[in-house]
C-alpha cells in the first residue's frame, strides 16, 4: 500500500517559493541556536494564539503541519463558551465542528522570525485547515487570502500602510495580583499602571524623551525582526504613541500588524511597562486611539499605482474613485471588522480626529476616507480613519477589499467632498457595536463574500461579548453613554487583553 504524501504536499498548500524558504529554515535554526518555535495563528479578535514546539516537532510541521484544538475559535475573549461544541454540528450546524475537533496548522515559512527579546525562540504565522485539507471556515487569514485571490483575478494587488496609536504605561506595584485573574466569562481587573508622561503636549520632544529608552528598545527589536517602522511620535494622551510603517502588500502588512502588537506588548512588559491597544482606556484624561489604514490598488506587477490620477484637479483615478465609493457605501456593514469592540465606538464623535459618518475629502482629518496624493504621484492613496487599534488586521483589510471591489464592479460614485464632515448629511457611522452588527447582518454583500457561515458565526461570537456587557450594565444600573467615560467592564475586558 502506497504511503500517503505528507499533509502539505498532499493538498498543495505551499508555493515553490515557500517550499524553498522552508528548506532554508533548518540552517537558520542551527545558526541562531533556537530551542523552541512559536506556531502562531490569529483568533477572531486578532489576538495572537500560539503553540510552542521543539525543533524536531517544528521540522515535522514543515511537512505534515501540526494539530491544534479548535477551541480558540469557539470561546470568546473571556473564555465564555459561544457555541455548543459537544453537540452534533458543534452548535454551528457544521458536521466538521462536532466535538471541538483538531485542526491542522501549516507554518508559512515567509513569516519566520527569530525573536531577539526571547533568546532561543523562533516565531512563525500559520494557516488553519481541517484535516481534510479544506481551509478553516473561521480563519481570518484564510478569509483575507480569499479576497486577495479575487483581486488577483482582476489583475489588481493591494498595498497597505499602517498608522497605529497605542498607550505606553508604567506597571505599578505587584505585576499580577489575585484581583487580576479571570474566571470563565468574567475578566479580572487589569494590572495597575501609572502614566509615563503628563500628556497633551503634542509632539513635545521633552515628553517624548521620557519614553525614549523603551521606544529605542522597540526600534532595535523591530529592525531585527524586519518590521518596516517609519516613525514614532508622541500623540495627545499621556503616554499615547503613534507608530507608522512603510507600505507593503496586504498579507505581509496584516502579518506584520499581528507581530507588531505582540512584540510591543512582550518587549515593554519585560521592561516593566504595559502597552495597550485598547481604543479608549477608562483612565481620566486619556483620549481615544485609532488605526488609520492607508491603501491603494496596484496593477498585477505591483509597480503601478492604480489610484494615481493623471489629470490636474483629480483626487484619484476613475478606478480609485469607484473603490472609494465602495468604502463609503458599505461603511456601516464593514464597521464590525474595523471597530469590533464595545469600547471602539467612543471614538466616533464630532471634532475628535475620528469620523462619525461616511464622508470623504482631500487631505482632511475629519472625514472617514482621507484622500492623499496628486497627479503622477506614486504614493497616492486612501487613508481610512475608521479603525480602532485592536481590530483584527485580516478582517479589517478584507472588509476594505470587499467594499472597494463592489464599488468598482458597480461603477459607484462617491459624491462630492465634504469639508464640514461633522455637520454633513452623509450617513452616520454606527453609534454602538450592536448597531454595527445589525448593519452587517443585513448586508447581502458581506454574506456573499465572507460566506453565510462566517458572518453568522461572527455575529454570534460578538453578540456573546455584547450580552456580557449588557448583563454588567443591568447589574450596575449603567446606561450606554458614548460621550461619557468608559465603564469598568470595558477596562476589565480590553485594557490588558489588547
Amino acid at each position: 500500500m502506497t504511503k500517503p504524501a505528507p499533509f502539505i504536499d498532499r493538498f498543495g498548500l505551499w508555493t515553490a517559493e515557500q517550499a524553498r524558504q522552508a528548506r532554508a529554515l533548518k540552517a537558520l535554526i542551527a545558526r541562531h541556536k533556537l530551542k523552541l518555535i512559536r506556531l502562531v495563528w490569529s483568533d477572531t479578535h486578532g489576538h495572537a494564539r500560539t503553540k510552542e514546539v521543539t525543533i524536531p516537532a517544528f521540522l515535522s510541521a514543515l511537512t505534515g503541519g501540526y494539530n491544534i484544538n479548535v477551541a480558540t475559535t469557539t470561546l470568546d475573549a473571556s473564555g465564555a463558551r459561544t457555541f455548543a461544541s459537544f453537540t452534533p454540528g458543534g452548535g454551528m450546524g457544521l458536521e466538521e465542528m462536532t466535538g471541538s475537533p483538531n485542526l491542522t496548522i501549516v507554518p508559512d515559512p515567509s513569516t519566520f522570525r527569530v525573536l531577539p527579546w526571547a533568546p532561543g525562540i523562533g516565531w512563525v504565522i500559520c494557516d488553519e485547515y481541517f484535516n481534510t485539507g479544506i481551509p478553516f471556515h473561521f480563519s481570518p487569514r484564510q478569509l483575507l487570502k480569499k479576497q486577495l485571490a479575487r483581486l488577483k483575478q482582476q489583475k489588481f494587488g493591494l498595498t497597505v500602510g499602517l498608522e497605529v496609536e497605542w498607550y505606553l504605561l508604567r506597571l505599578a506595584g505587584d505585576p499580577i495580583a489575585p484581583e487580576n485573574t479571570n474566571a470563565i466569562g468574567i475578566k479580572g481587573k487589569p494590572v495597575r499602571t501609572h502614566p509615563v508622561e503628563t500628556g497633551y503636549s503634542y509632539h513635545s520632544e521633552s515628553n517624548f524623551d521620557i519614553m525614549q529608552p523603551v521606544l529605542t528598545a522597540l526600534c532595535e527589536h523591530f529592525e531585527a525582526i524586519d518590521l518596516p517602522l517609519r516613525s514614532i511620535e508622541n500623540e495627545w494622551g499621556p503616554g499615547q504613541v503613534e507608530c507608522t510603517f512603510a507600505p507593503r502588500d496586504a498579507l505581509t502588512t496584516a502579518d506584520n500588524l499581528i507581530l507588531f502588537r505582540s512584540a510591543t506588548r512582550q518587549i515593554t512588559r519585560r521592561m516593566g511597562y504595559l502597552a495597550s491597544f485598547m481604543a479608549r482606556p477608562a483612565i481620566p484624561g486619556f483620549c481615544a486611539s485609532g488605526w488609520h489604514l492607508h491603501q491603494s490598488l496596484s496593477d498585477a506587477s505591483g509597480k503601478k499605482n492604480m489610484f494615481m490620477p493623471t489629470k490636474a484637479g483629480d483626487p484619484l483615478s476613475p478606478v480609485g474613485m469607484q473603490y472609494l465609493a465602495g468604502l463609503l457605501a458599505h461603511a456601516q456593514a464593514a464597521t464590525p471588522f474595523t471597530t469590533p469592540t464595545v469600547n471602539g465606538y467612543r471614538r466616533y464623535k464630532p471634532n475628535s480626529l475620528a469620523p462619525d459618518r461616511a464622508t470623504w475629502a482631500y487631505d482632511h482629518r475629519g472625514v472617514m476616507a482621507r484622500v492623499l496624493g496628486a497627479p503622477f504621484d506614486p504614493a497616492t492613496r486612501i487613508e481610512n480613519r475608521i479603525g480602532e487599534p485592536s481590530a483584527n488586521p485580516y478582517l479589517y483589510i478584507a472588509a476594505q477589499i470587499v467594499s472597494g471591489l463592489d464599488g468598482i464592479a458597480n461603477k459607484r460614485e462617491p459624491g462630492p467632498q465634504e469639508l464640514n464632515p461633522y455637520n454633513s448629511d452623509f450617513s452616520l457611522l454606527p453609534k454602538t457595536l450592536q448597531d454595527a452588527l445589525a448593519a452587517l447582518e443585513a448586508s447581502a454583500l458581506f454574506r456573499e463574500q465572507f460566506g453565510e457561515t462566517f458572518v453568522n458565526y461572527f455575529l454570534a461570537f460578538k453578540r456573546t461579548e455584547l450580552s456580557r456587557f449588557e448583563k454588567w450594565k443591568s447589574e450596575h444600573g449603567t446606561a450606554w453613554d458614548p460621550a461619557g467615560e468608559p465603564t469598568e467592564w470595558e477596562q476589565n475586558e480590553y485594557f490588558d487583553y489588547f
